[in-house]
């Protein structure tokens, strides 16, 4: 069945047309949930947050753009709902923030090192990272998105950032050490 039959399908509350969705796009869209949330648990919630509400508005997609591209907007956002009034965000005044930056020798740091201490950052400044440096939102989109001001969410960059290049560093001197 296409996908256009599978879209109409569900449309119409078609159960094994929904079931056919969910198998197509549930690990893409699950690995998005995980790198909004703190847990693997919470990464479940979210994707099945995010399915229900996909098939409970399924009807507002009117096949411009992708519909991986719309199933992935609305899962990023069921995400990052949990933390809107959560008053996970620290307000700052923009003349506070530093710019950090991080550099990162591919020879010393496995990706799945850096997946790891994204996903142990506070809860604020993961969602900031995620957004603004693996996804490419600006601070303006994520103000809007987080309910916060673009100085909120330079700050939560900054201090991400800062906590990263002491993680990586802190591990590189780990490394170090072993070899002396």
């Amino acid at each position: 069945m296409s996908l256009e039959q599978l879209i109409t399908n569900c449309k119409k509350n078609d159960a094994r047309a929904q079931s056919q969705i969910y198998k197509l796009f549930a690990n893409k869209l699950f690995s998005l949930c995980l790198k909004y949330s703190k847990n693997y648990v919470e990464a479940e919630d979210n994707l099945q947050d995010t399915f229900v509400t996909i098939f409970n508005k399924i009807n507002q997609y009117k096949g411009k753009g992708s519909l991986e591209g719309w199933m992935k907007r609305i899962a990023v956002n069921t995400a990052l709902q949990r933390y809107r009034t959560a008053g996970v965000f620290d307000i700052v005044n923009e003349d506070q923030i530093e710019d950090v930056t991080v550099d990162i020798d591919d020879d010393d740091v496995s990706i799945d090192f850096l997946l790891k201490i994204i996903q142990e950052l506070p809860d604020r400044y993961r969602l900031v990272f995620n957004l603004y440096a693996l996804d490419g939102y600006s601070h303006k989109e994520i103000a809007e998105m987080l309910e916060i001001s673009s100085g909120t969410s330079k700050s939560n960059l900054a201090r991400a950032r800062l906590i990263l290049k002491d993680k990586i560093e802190q591990f590189k001197a780990t490394l170090s050490s072993q070899y002396l």
